[in-house]
Formats: structure tokens, sequence, C-alpha cells
């Protein structure tokens, strides 16, 4: 079994992986702009598939990284490390 963790270091794990979303949101962002601005002479397939490509690198991130699943586990670490501390 894994070794608990503290609050303040899940916290800190947590909001690191928050920080990295909130990076990837960013170009999300920026694909789904070129979308939006398309116009009816702009090859719409290929600004989709590069927003379908940031959406899937944010979800299950890229060579190195997890992208929001890194979130996902830090975030069920935080809960069990507060429910820890509360009950113990």
């Amino acid at each position: 079994m894994a070794k608990p963790v503290s609050v303040d270091e899940a916290k800190k794990r947590l909001d690191d992986e928050y920080g990295q979303f909130r990076r990837h949101l960013d170009t999300v962002h920026d694909a789904l702009d070129q979308v939006v601005s398309a116009k009816p002479e702009d090859d719409i397939y290929e600004r989709v598939k590069k927003l379908e490509k940031a959406v899937k690198e944010m979800r299950d991130g890229g060579i190195i990284g997890s992208g929001v699943n890194g979130h996902r586990r830090a975030l069920k670490e935080y809960q069990e490390a507060q429910a820890a501390q509360k009950g113990g």
C-alpha cells in the first residue's frame, strides 16, 4: 500500500496538477478559436483535427505527463489525506 501523505503534500501536488491542466487548457482554447474563426475557404477538417489532438493531449497527457488523469489521482490522494486527518 502507498505511504500516506500529509494534507499539505497532497494539496501541493493537487495544485501542481491543476496548474498543468490550466496551461493545457490555453492550448485547447487556441485550437477552438481557430475552429470558431474558420471561414468557408478554410480547411475546417484540419482545424477540428488540431482541436481534437489538443483535447486528447490535455486529457491523456503527452510523451511526458499524465494529463488530467494526474489531477484525478492527486484529487483522490488529497481527499484521502483530508479524511485521514479528520479521522485520526
